[in-house]
Formats: C-alpha cells, sequence, structure tokens
C-alpha cells in the first residue's frame, strides 16, 4: 500500500526483551547494538528487527532480534531480507547517475525530449523539468496518483513493468502540479517512476533489469529481490496486528523504482559504504564528482537526488545522508556520515501500526550517537 516516507529524519520517541543473532567486528560489539534494539522494541508490537553499524566504511556491527512472522518461532537471522521501501530511492538515483555518467542520459534533458511520445498529453508545467528536479522530488509532481481504484489495476497487470510504468505516469503526468518546479520540495514517489521510465527509453533496458547490471553486481549485492514478500523461511511485513496480506497490503511490482526492493542488511551496506567512499573518490560506481552532486541539496536545504541532506541529523555534526521507507508494512531507516565513513541501518517488520516506525528512530537515534559527535551551536 502507498504510504508516505520523508527524506529527512525526524525525532520520534520510545524504544522485548527477545533473543537475537549477533555478528561483530571491531570495538563496539555487537552486544551493544542489541541492548539498543532490546530497548527500542520494548512495549511495541514490532516482530522482528535487525541493524548494522558502519565504522570507518566497514560494517563493524550487526544484531537481528525478535521473529520473523508473527504465530512464528523462527527467529529472525542475519541474511535475511528487509523491505527497504522509499531508502530504494538512492538506488534509483544512483542508477540514473550512471546512465548520465556513461552518456546514455543527461542532467539537463527536459522531460518532454525524454518521453516524447508524452509530450502532448503531459501538462505544459511538466515539459521542462528534469532528472534533478524528478530525483529530488522538486518537479511539482503529485505524490501519487489520487485514483486507488487506477493504482490497484495494476496488482493483477500481465504487462511488463515498463509498459506499467508508463501507463501510470502516463495518467500521473496529467494531474495539477502541487507548485512550480525547481521550488520548494514536495515528496513524489511518481518522479522516480517517471526517471525510470526516462531510463527505460534511453536504454532500452527494464529498470529492474538496469539497477541489477549497473548498481547491485559491480557492489556485489547479490540478496536483491523485487517482490515484497518473501517464502515461508523469511521475514513477513506486518499490519494492525497481522500478517501482511499479499493481495491488499501491497504495492504493485512496477513501483520498484520509487521503493519496492528487499535485500539483507550486508547488502545494503554494501550500497551504503559505496556512497560514502564515493565522496572520497573510492567509489565503484560513479565518478567522484557525481557522487557529491548526488548528495548536494537541490534545493539548498535538503532535497538531494534519492537522499535527504542533513546538517545536523538528530541533534549530530553533520553532515549526513538520510532517508526512511516504508510501505506500510515494514520499516527501514538509514543515516550515513560520508565525512567519516560511520553511519547506522535499522529495519523492522512493521511499520507505524504496530510501532515499527517508532521503534526504528530510537534505535537509529541510539546507534547513529556511537558514530557521530553531538552537534554544538557555536
Amino acid at each position: 500500500m502507498i504510504t508516505r516516507r520523508n527524506f529527512s529524519l525526524t525525532a520520534s520517541a520510545s524504544v522485548l526483551g527477545l533473543a537475537g543473532c549477533a555478528t561483530a567486528t571491531g570495538n563496539a560489539p555487537a552486544a551493544q547494538v542489541g541492548a539498543v534494539l532490546q530497548e527500542a522494541m520494548a512495549g511495541k508490537a514490532v516482530p522482528g528487527m535487525a541493524a548494522l553499524v558502519i565504522r570507518d566504511f566497514s560494517v563493524e556491527a550487526e544484531y537481528c532480534a525478535g521473529v520473523r512472522a508473527l504465530g512464528s518461532s523462527a527467529a529472525i537471522a542475519p541474511n535475511d531480507r528487509w523491505h527497504l521501501g522509499s531508502d530504494g530511492k538512492a538506488m534509483t538515483a544512483t542508477l540514473i547517475a550512471k546512465l548520465v555518467d556513461a552518456g546514455a542520459m543527461r542532467w539537463e534533458t527536459p522531460l518532454a525530449e525524454m518521453l516524447p511520445n508524452l509530450a502532448d498529453t503531459m501538462k505544459p508545467a511538466y515539459r521542462d523539468v528534469t532528472l534533478p528536479d524528478l530525483l529530488s522530488h522538486r518537479a511539482g509532481l503529485p505524490e501519487n496518483t489520487d485514483d486507488m481504484e487506477f493504482f490497484f489495476t495494476f496488482a493483477a497487470d500481465a504487462a511488463p513493468t515498463p509498459a506499467q510504468r508508463l501507463r501510470y505516469i502516463a495518467r500521473c503526468l496529467q494531474d495539477e502540479p502541487v507548485g512550480p518546479a525547481r521550488s520548494e520540495a514536495s515528496y513524489s514517489n511518481t518522479g522516480f517512476l517517471v526517471a525510470a521510465a526516462c531510463a527505460e527509453r534511453a536504454t532500452g533496458r527494464a529498470y529492474e533489469d538496469l539497477i541489477v547490471a549497473q548498481v547491485f553486481d559491480p557492489l556485489g549485492i547479490h540478496s536483491i529481490s523485487f517482490e515484497q514478500f518473501g517464502g515461508a523461511n523469511e521475514p513477513q511485513g506486518h499490519v494492525d496486528g497481522r500478517i501482511a496480506n499479499q493481495l491488499n497490503d501491497v504495492n504493485p511490482p512496477m513501483f520498484a523504482p520509487a521503493g519496492a526492493m528487499r535485500m539483507n542488511l550486508p547488502d545494503w551496506s554494501r550500497f551504503c559504504i559505496d556512497q560514502m567512499q564515493g565522496e572520497h573518490g573510492r567509489g565503484r560506481l560513479l565518478r567522484t564528482e557525481t557522487y557529491r552532486f548526488l548528495h548536494a541539496p537541490q534545493d539548498g536545504v535538503r532535497a538531494a537526488l534519492g537522499w535527504g541532506a542533513a546538517p545536523h541529523p538528530l541533534g549530530l555534526r553533520g553532515p549526513a545522508l538520510t532517508h526512511s521507507g516504508s510501505d506500510g508494512n515494514w520499516y527501514a531507516l538509514v543515516c550515513l556520515f560520508p565525512e567519516t565513513g560511520n553511519g547506522a541501518l535499522v529495519v523492522a517488520n512493521a511499520a507505524d501500526s504496530m510501532g515499527g516506525d517508532e521503534a526504528s528512530v530510537a534505535a537509529l537515534r541510539a546507534l547513529a550517537a556511537t558514530v557521530a559527535e553531538p552537534y554544538e551551536e557555536s
């Protein structure tokens, strides 16, 4: 189900003593991460969580707690896959950036040129928006279609996902803008679907194939899945005190560029570490200046490309890259400090209706404070 997830971290409160799994390399033992998760889950209905700490561009500790699904005794395991929701937007932006670096796309090309077949039917206000506008939520596009009946027709659509995305965005590009392009950021899942459709037209390949070949394979990320639900031996998403329903509680597969990917925490950390390494000239995917462009706020405040750019996240010394993600059944948070190569990732197999959001923010707040100094105004 569509839910709004932001690119900045906001304060939230509160933090089931459950058996856990742990791996650690370094001076912050996994037990410390485990204690944070236990406290964060206390008093919440979220069945399971996991967290990973990055220090000096390496994984320092990972811990998981709780169970994969309500009614099951199967404990969360280190290599379990988690739904990342809108945290996948940074991956989509990185794919687009790599295509730009390769000359297959250009940052400044107007949308009417990238999608000429839709130029006549889209609102005139959208014809001149560019890839940076789309990827920083500054294209003026609404967050999603407001026609939910239309949206859920895609759940049973057997057409290839690129064709589905084109059909979806053709309708969305006829919606009235929420504001002028390149003004105040207004969160939009649609913008990322439009950017993916532009990449598909430029390359003749489906987004799902492109991001695996261009982003995940080069980083050794092999746990990726575009299915929102795993098998019987994987964690399940939860909503309203129950296991989420695969028919009624999910977004259609064509929604992947805006946030419908699952992977394990070690693989997610590979992506995050590369994002930070990239700013120091050691990235494996993009030019150094391209990483820095991705991470720079387009509005001069916080809206970067697929990321939130936070000067002082959670009261800590930045700058930092942040994002949160959820489809309503899962919750995922990330906070990275590229200057030091430190960061923290937190995931939960439930969201707002079961306290997964509050538990995740509480855990991230505690873990981020172990890898960044407090911010003090001078």
